[in-house]
């Protein structure tokens, strides 16, 4: 009897050890907010996101101006018209994550450079992820494919040749301004084909041709691509709001 009460004993002290070892690690759980469902599919945006383009129309999208975009549409997909200007969405956007496909011409003859079938994604019409057609082609390493324009090279190149497409997934924060100050700047990350090519990247401000980058005070701004004059192609464009905007 005593080895039965003993075991007992010991019993009771484990389950008790135990019990009091679940009420220490309830301390540390949280349960609310509960993450909302997003139900995926593969090659479509996810069932949260905003289409940006549904492969018939680009209702979406205009001109800078606000007229009706007049870029080409063929086979699901969209290309720059040359010359007819600049397209943004109609919404507006502070952080983002961005999914696009691109592809460039396979007619290169003569382009070298930031000639070769160029355009470029702007986060909030100030900040451009570049989009080129850097598959051997030597250019200036801050603007190359991926990289933000004239701020910030890619860590890889991982360009496909021309007339393949390209994917770019991108994930953004808005810039914060206290009044006429800011207080936080933009940073983004970019995966190009899989690959991360831009890793949580400070943007120094509005990404500019000629001069330094600064900040101006802004909100929420539309998506705007790029006519460099170059019939480059798009697809499978979705956005998700982040909900990190104050």
């Amino acid at each position: 009897m005593i080895g039965v009460n003993t075991s007992i004993g010991t019993y009771s002290i484990a389950k008790d050890v135990q019990a009091q070892r679940k009420k220490m690690a309830q301390k540390s759980e949280v349960w609310k907010p509960v993450p909302a469902l997003v139900t995926t599919f593969d090659g479509k945006a996810p069932s949260d996101a905003t289409v940006l383009f549904n492969g018939e129309d680009l209702s979406a999208w205009q001109t800078l101006k606000g007229g009706e975009a007049d870029w080409s549409l063929t086979d699901g997909s969209f290309t720059v018209n040359p010359g007819s200007g600049d397209i943004k969405t109609k919404q507006r956007f502070c952080d983002i994550q961005l999914h696009m496909e691109w592809k460039t011409p396979t007619e290169v003859k003569g382009l070298k450079g930031q000639q070769r079938n160029n355009s470029g994604i702007f986060l909030q019409q100030r900040y451009e992820i570049q989009i080129l057609d850097s598959f051997n082609n030597p250019t200036y390493a801050n603007g190359q494919a991926a990289s933000v324009y004239k701020q910030s090279i890619p860590l890889v190149n991982v360009m496909r040749p021309a007339g393949q497409w390209q994917y770019y997934d991108i994930i953004y924060t808005a810039p914060r301004f206290d009044g006429t100050t800011l207080t936080n700047p933009a940073f983004v990350t970019v995966i190009h084909n899989g690959v991360l090519v831009q890793n949580h990247v400070k943007i120094q401000g509005k990404t500019e041709w000629i001069g330094s980058p600064s900040y101006e005070v802004h909100g929420c701004a539309p998506l705007q691509l790029q006519d460099h004059g170059n019939k480059v192609s798009f697809r499978n464009l979705w956005v998700r709001h982040l909900n990190t905007q104050n």
